[in-house]
Order: C-alpha cells, then sequence, then structure tokens
C-alpha cells in the first residue's frame, strides 16, 4: 500500500488528493460546484453534484498519481459542515437541495425556539447556541417543505446526513448510514457531554432518531467504498469536519494549540483536551475527534464570510479577475482611506450570533478607489479574526503566542502581515498548505495502521514562514476600534 487519499469537498468545490507515506501530494483534482441563492440569504447545493463532483475528482487524483486503487490503503472524507441533506434511504436520491451551513433561511425557526426559552437548553446540551448555521433547523425545514416527509421520516424511510454521511452512503452503495463525533457536535442535536442525539433536542424539533446516522470515532473502519466507485474496494478509514481535521493536520493534538483556518468561511479553533469547554464570550463549545473511544474538545470562532468576501469580489462586484490580484491592490494603497466593509453578507458568526446583521460598507469619500475597498475586503478577514481570537484568550486563560494558519487565502501576504499586525502576536504559516487534507488522510492512516503516529507527518507540515507584527500598539487599537463602530452600524438590518 502506497497511498491515502484524502476526499475534501468544500462549500464551493471538491477536492480530492493522494498522499504518500512522507504526507507529500502525489496526486491532486479539484471541481467546482454551483451555488443557488433561491432567495436573498438562502445558499443551496445540489446533493448530485456534490457527489458527482467529488467522484470527478478521486478518479481524476488516482489518474494523475499514476496509481492504481488498489494501492491505495484507505480514504479520509472531510467537509463543509452543518450542510444539511436528506435522502430516500432505498433509491438514495435527495428529497430536497442541501440547506448550505451559510444559508439563513431557517432563521424563523430559530426565531421560535428562542421564543420557548430554549436558548440555555441548546448551549448546555450541544456546546451552540441557536442558529440558522446549526443543521438541526435545516432538518425542520425540509420535513416541513416535504409534502409526507415528516411521516416517511417516522416510518424510518429517509436518511439525514451531514456531507460526510452523505459521501459515506454513495460511496458504500448505501450500506453505512454513519458519522463521526466532529460533524455530529455541529448539528444542534448531539449531546456533546453524553456523546448520544439529545432526545430533548429531537422532541422540541420533532425529529425522529429514526432519521439519524449513527456516531462513530473519527478514526475507525466505517466500511469500505464499492469497487465501480473507484476500481477497488478501499477501506473508508476517517472522517473530519474541514475545521476539525486542519486542527488535526496542524499538529495541534494539545491543548492549548490554536489555528485558524481561511476558507469561505473563518474558523479559528484550540485544543482543550477532555475538558469541555463553557464559553462566556459568544464562542461554540464543540467536539474535536474522537480516537479509540477517547473524545477530546475545542474552542471555535466562526466567522462566516472570509474568502467568500473576496470571490464576491471577483464574481458580484467584477473587480478582480482572480484572487491572486488582491495582494498587490491592496499594496498599491498606504491604507483603506477609513474605509472599512464588514461582510456579513448571510449575518455575523461568532462573536455577535446576529442572523439580521447584512453586508455593511462604511467611511467611503469621493476618493475612494477600487484599491481602497480590495484592501478593506483583505483587512475586514483580519478584523474578525481578532474578534473571535480575543473571546479564545479570555474564554480559554491562554494568551496566544502565535497563531498556526492554513486555508487559501492564507497564501495572501498582505493579509497574512495584517492579521499579525493586528493581532500583535507572529502568524505561523506553514510550507503545506494541504493541512484539512492531510488531517483527514492522518485519521484514516492511523485506522489501518498506514501511519502510527501522527507525528510522523510533523516534516510534511514543515515550519513554513513566521509574519512577526510591526505594528504600533496605538495604531492597531485606533484601526480595530474603527472596525467595532463598522460592525455595529451592520446589525440588525434586517427588520421582520
Amino acid at each position: 500500500m502506497k497511498y491515502v487519499m484524502a476526499l475534501d469537498q468544500g462549500t464551493t468545490s471538491s477536492r480530492a488528493i493522494l498522499f504518500d507515506h512522507g504526507g507529500n501530494v502525489v496526486g491532486v483534482d479539484q471541481y467546482e460546484f454551483e451555488q443557488h441563492f433561491p432567495k436573498p440569504g438562502w445558499v443551496e447545493h445540489d446533493p448530485r453534484e456534490i457527489w458527482d463532483s467529488q467522484l470527478r475528482a478521486a478518479r481524476g487524483a488516482i489518474a494523475k498519481a499514476g496509481a492504481a486503487p488498489s494501492e491505495i490503503a484507505a480514504l479520509g472524507i472531510t467537509n463543509q459542515r452543518e450542510t444539511a441533506l436528506v435522502w430516500d434511504r432505498k433509491t438514495g436520491e435527495p428529497i430536497y437541495p442541501a440547506i448550505v451551513w451559510q444559508s439563513r433561511q431557517t432563521a424563523p425557526i430559530c426565531d421560535e425556539l428562542r421564543s420557548r426559552g430554549l436558548d440555555d437548553e441548546v448551549k448546555t446540551r450541544t456546546g451552540l447556541v441557536i442558529d440558522a448555521y446549526f443543521s438541526a433547523t435545516k432538518i425542520r425545514f425540509i420535513l416541513d417543505a416535504v409534502a409526507g416527509a415528516q411521516e416517511r421520516a417516522e416510518r424510518g424511510e429517509l436518511a439525514f446526513g451531514t456531507v460526510d454521511t452523505w459521501l459515506i452512503y454513495k460511496l458504500s452503495h448505501g450500506r453505512v448510514h454513519a458519522t463521526e463525533y466532529s460533524n455530529a457536535s455541529r448539528t444542534m442535536l448531539f449531546n456533546i457531554e453524553t456523546l448520544d442525539w439529545d432526545d430533548t433536542l429531537l422532541a422540541a424539533l420533532n425529529i425522529p432518531r429514526a432519521l439519524l446516522p449513527e456516531v462513530r470515532d473519527s478514526s475507525g473502519i466505517f466500511g469500505n467504498s464499492a469497487a465501480a466507485e473507484l476500481g477497488a474496494e478501499i477501506p473508508i478509514g476517517g472522517a473530519a469536519g474541514d475545521q476539525q481535521a486542519a486542527l488535526f493536520g496542524q499538529g495541534c493534538s494539545q491543548p492549548g494549540r490554536a489555528k485558524n483556518t481561511y476558507g469561505t468561511g473563518c474558523f479559528l479553533l484550540m485544543n482543550t483536551g477532555t475538558k469541555l469547554p463553557r464559553s462566556k464570550t459568544g464562542l461554540l463549545s464543540t467536539i474535536a475527534w474522537g480516537i479509540g473511544g477517547r473524545v477530546e474538545y475545542a474552542l471555535e470562532g466562526s466567522i462566516f464570510v472570509a474568502g467568500a468576501a473576496i470571490q464576491w469580489l471577483r464574481d458580484g462586484l467584477g473587480l478582480i479577475s482572480s484572487a491572486d490580484e488582491t495582494e498587490a491592490a491592496a499594496r498599491s494603497v498606504d491604507d483603506t482611506g477609513g474605509v472599512y466593509l464588514v461582510p456579513a453578507f448571510v449575518g455575523l458568526g461568532a462573536p455577535y450570533w446576529d442572523e439580521r446583521a447584512r453586508g455593511t460598507l462604511v467611511g467611503l469619500t469621493r476618493g475612494t478607489t477600487r484599491e481602497h475597498l480590495i484592501r478593506a475586503t483583505l483587512e475586514a478577514i483580519a478584523y474578525q479574526t481578532r474578534d473571535v481570537a480575543e473571546c479564545v484568550a479570555t474564554d480559554s486563560g491562554i494568551a496566544a503566542e502565535s497563531l498556526r494558519v492554513d486555508g487559501g487565502a492564507c497564501r495572501n501576504d498582505f493579509l497574512m502581515q495584517f492579521q499579525a499586525d493586528i493581532l500583535g502576536v507572529p502568524v505561523r504559516r506553514p510550507d503545506m498548505l494541504e493541512v484539512t487534507a492531510l488531517g483527514s488522510a492522518a485519521l484514516a492512516g492511523l485506522a489501518v495502521g498506514f501511519w502510527q503516529d501522527a507525528a510522523e507527518l510533523e516534516q510534511a507540515v514543515g515550519k513554513g514562514r513566521v509574519f512577526e507584527p510591526s505594528m504600533g500598539v496605538d495604531q492597531r487599537d485606533s484601526l480595530y476600534a474603527g472596525w467595532k463602530r463598522a460592525v455595529e452600524r451592520s446589525r440588525g438590518w434586517i427588520e421582520d
């Protein structure tokens, strides 16, 4: 056995990467798929497109590596979290589009849950807050939207899953309906203390237990992929939500270590070990992973829009033709000219949790240029990260000495330097940025003995580059104060 394959199913594209024993990338393929916006604030995917793009990427990565499917020891899955799918158990056909984690379409259901005084119940049992971000209200929406779905769910004819569950089901030709701890913990239905689906919350939302997948360790054999899909029966050896996989891939397996992933959204996680953390600042308590029956936890700050704001500059405004242009544009001006962009396109996540916030651009003058807007967009990503980094420090009592980073947007040197400046701590970017895929591959490889210890992969990640802060404290605090003022102007914009 020469390889482990990671299936990296993201919000805008599906990727597959083959790693060798040294953790080196030997084959990669990727396909984007369509984003659907049926109404303002709604975001949906076609589950068939998710599966088709992921299967094409997997086959492409094998071909590009010149590998034989029989040489692949295992495959690991990492995925966009919270996105909810419901399908027919017998046919495997989805009954409704996948409702994406970013979507705000279930905000009225969240309002109803709050009106019933369930805020504390949800937070205590799941570590989460009541928000349209999570899967539970999406399930309720689908069961209400499709005629007869509630009754079919109660009869056990339908299956729910986050994207990992969907891919495992499709790969195994319907033989396996399962998820793992990190994805289960993002549904707003899983009790992270008892480690089981929570009957109180299921009853509150009238969601039948028969709809839900089995919850397993993040590293362990789920079953085999059908030979018809990838050319051989390959063990599905592990799975984890994308942010937990990145935490594992960054080597943050010790309490106190933290990373920030700059993807479609931005997610800062700190490992807290076997101690279940309780946030007082608006962060989430979540499960990092379960390995060998041992569950570890993390504190998380979830930012809904990061790289998606750069996509907006390209696709929505036409200000850039590719993300690569943003660095030179941002450096071409000394500052933003007082402009702040709050990219609350789908509301605000941590620490604000404001579903009714919307994107806001303030400080415009006649002298504002394209370059100022581009720079303000990059700076917004860094400001949002400081928001959650301060909360992590408060909740954990640990002042970060540095921040490990990964994700597509961290390739931007301007952004990473500004991030170090606005945080006042060094930012560490590894040589190998595919840490999310590597994390899922590691979980799978450990399950089949391809690797004996995750430490074997530290050399593959590499020491990378360190961005040292160079901005003065007064300037840093003044810029950040302006950001906080801008955020206040974005909040509560949508009225009933």
